[in-house]
């Protein structure tokens, strides 16, 4: 007798995604922290994202409210982590984080940081940089918070330079200061502050951390097993190709978490083989229709490896930057049906890449509705996406 697996089509696929990723209207949350905690951690590569993507999720949204849990209550923490990412996650999940991810990261950082400065700056050694990094952190605690460049004015070591790609064409002049407090930010010694500016800068001060090692973490296996497990809650069914991809780790780790869970197989619409939790085998009710605009780099847009169930590969050149980055994106009901971008003077347009049912009265409706949404609380401020997408630049002219 033949075995056959449980099959989750692409209804149902669809169906979880606008419930559990907080899409659609009837599921969007009252706080940042419980955004970040449904999309597992927020893309913070680009400063604008984690705002645009906790209020496109928010029931009230408001940046003061995401600055809240960022800055106010530090309810949320940067950490360079899955796929070498910069990820806002909750506190809560922080040590399964750095367990699993962010200690081996930051063990590589370290790794290339020594040898870049000690091999590239003339009179540097590991004696040198562990002294510069202790008074760096003390010149810290003393301020409470201080940008990068406060900190070399009191530790003036962390002005030398280092020639990057000499003879290239794109040979640069770098200060040793970005590559060590990059390094202690991933080791969680520092944190970044608020930005100086407003939501969208990418210029932070910086403040005193709790360095991942000394976190009160589980075992990384322990730890991979318990990230695994919220990953699926939240974007199952997946392929392990999938969860591999997203977290970084190796082929084999990515079993050995998911065999601790009970992870089960099952079929998926592509063919492909998926698994998911034991517990969500089952169907879940579609929400009501839903459109939302999200941004670029987005966890859910970015939550897939294989993405054909819910981005028509057509689309991909228009909607990705030559990295792979994917730029802003207008959803409807559990897919992706174009894109969006703001103009200089602040409007919010948008264009639909498919000709089926998605350009029915009701979706263009629902919108244009978000796109109001939007632009209602973004108010004057003027977003660029850091990584630009073909669709993106053409729209913002």
């Amino acid at each position: 007798m033949s075995h056959s697996r449980p099959r989750i089509d692409t209804a149902g696929r669809r169906a979880r995604l606008g419930r559990r990723q907080l899409l659609a209207p009837a599921y969007r949350a009252a706080r940042t922290e419980e955004v970040a905690d449904a999309v597992v951690g927020l893309h913070a590569s680009d400063p604008a994202t984690v705002h645009l993507a906790a209020c496109a999720r928010l029931a009230a949204p408001d940046p003061a409210e995401v600055e809240r849990a960022l800055y106010d209550e530090g309810s949320l923490v940067r950490m360079l982590c899955m796929r070498r990412t910069l990820f806002a996650v909750g506190a809560a999940l922080a040590p399964v984080v750095a367990s699993s991810t962010a200690r081996a990261i930051a063990a590589k950082e370290r790794a290339g940081m020594v040898k870049w400065v000690t091999e590239g700056a003339p009179g540097w050694d590991e004696r040198r940089l562990a002294d510069v990094e202790a008074r760096t952190l003390a010149a810290l605690r003393a301020h409470g918070e201080a940008t990068g460049a406060q900190l070399a004015a009191e530790v003036p070591d962390l002005r030398d330079t280092i020639v990057v790609s000499p003879g290239k064409p794109y040979q640069a002049t770098v200060a040793v200061s970005s590559r060590i407090l990059r390094t202690l930010a991933a080791e969680g010694r520092i944190r970044r502050g608020r930005p100086r500016g407003g939501w969208t800068s990418s210029t932070f001060r910086w403040r005193p951390g709790t360095a991942f090692a000394e976190l009160p973490a589980p075992p990384a296996p322990e730890a991979r097993a318990g990230l695994a497990r919220r990953r699926l809650a939240s974007y199952g069914p997946a392929t392990v190709e999938d969860l591999k991809w997203w977290t970084g780790w190796t082929l084999t780790a990515t079993r050995q978490a998911l065999a601790a869970i009970g992870a089960v197989e099952v079929d998926l619409d592509d063919g492909a083989p998926g698994v998911a939790l034991p517990d969500d085998l089952g169907p879940v009710a579609a929400p009501e229709p839903w459109a939302a605009l999200l941004p670029g780099l987005d966890p859910t847009a970015m939550g897939w490896k294989t993405r054909d169930w819910y981005l028509d590969p057509d689309h991909v050149p228009r909607l990705f930057d030559r990295s792979g980055n994917i730029g802003p994106t207008v959803w409807w009901c559990g897919r992706i049906i174009g894109g969006w971008a703001q103009r200089a003077d602040g409007e919010i347009v948008w264009r639909l890449l498919t000709d089926d049912d998605c350009g029915s009265s009701e979706a263009t409706a629902a919108v244009t509705a978000e796109a109001a949404r939007l632009a209602a609380w973004v108010g004057g401020v003027r977003v660029t996406p850091r990584f630009r997408s073909p669709l993106e630049r053409e729209l913002s002219r």
